[in-house]
């Protein structure tokens, strides 16, 4: 399965605004709900809530993308951003606010990166530990 990087990115936009607004309430709850999006997202990248926006209200005004992405590093780097969302939401509703802080400012940062420069911080990982473990980098798929 392939997607298209421009739905990424969007959804990376959505995701920094969530996360601006985690850091700005201090909304352990709100934190939760961004982790449960990038939990569904991870497990499937087409029908996540943000894909699905961008799929009925954006792509049709921009045509077809000119490239394709692999899902495999996508998936992965949703469930990063659920492990730090997650931990963020924890640390928020039991009261450790520096931990749901540090840990949503982090989230921020990678979907930052993603949504002004199209650069995945947990895609290169992914891809990182595929070069690492000796895994072939063009299977990406069999994941």
């Amino acid at each position: 399965m392939e997607l298209d990087p421009r739905g990424q990115r969007f959804a990376a936009t959505l995701t920094s605004i969530v996360i601006a607004l985690v850091l700005i309430t201090g909304s352990g709850w709100l934190a939760l709900a961004q982790a449960v999006v990038f939990a569904i997202t991870a497990y499937r990248p087409q029908r996540g809530p943000y894909a699905l926006i961008f799929k009925k209200l954006i792509r049709p005004r921009l045509g077809g993308p000119a490239e394709l992405e692999p899902a495999a590093p996508v998936r992965f780097a949703q469930l990063v951003g659920f492990a730090f969302l997650s931990v963020s939401a924890g640390g928020y509703l039991a009261g450790a606010e520096t931990l749901g802080l540090i840990a949503a400012a982090f989230g921020l940062l990678a979907a930052f990166l993603n949504a002004a420069f199209g650069l995945c911080l947990g895609c290169e990982a992914y891809l990182g530990i595929r070069r690492l473990t000796g895994r072939n980098a063009e299977s990406v798929e069999n994941v």
